[in-house]
């Protein structure tokens, strides 16, 4: 099984991947022959994209932890919006003169 995140290494060697890239297709002098290196490039372009797929993937993700918090803020948030609205429904109740309530 993967670890489901991503590691700063592996990052890092992503990183290098994206850099060999660009510095291959720089290297070509003219555009015949970077054009006639389509299928190495395609390859490479391949390999990159799976890897940056990957790292989409794992640094959007929550650990359990994360999770957790995410929702107890989330539960919190919901729990402060309704009870702001239970106040300001109490307020419209009264009126604009609430001291003829009396």
């Amino acid at each position: 099984m993967t670890e489901p995140v991503y590691d700063p290494e592996r990052a890092r060697r992503l990183a290098q991947l994206l850099r060999a890239l660009a510095a291959r297709i720089d290297a070509f002098d003219d555009d015949r022959d970077l054009l006639a290196a389509g299928p190495e490039l395609l390859r490479l372009m391949g390999d990159a994209r799976s890897e940056l797929f990957h790292y989409e993937v794992r640094c959007t993700y929550d650990t359990p932890e994360i999770a957790e918090s995410r929702r107890v803020v989330d539960e919190a948030r919901r729990q402060a919006e309704a009870t702001e609205q239970t106040f300001h429904e109490a307020d419209e109740s009264e009126g604009e003169e609430p001291w003829r309530n009396q």
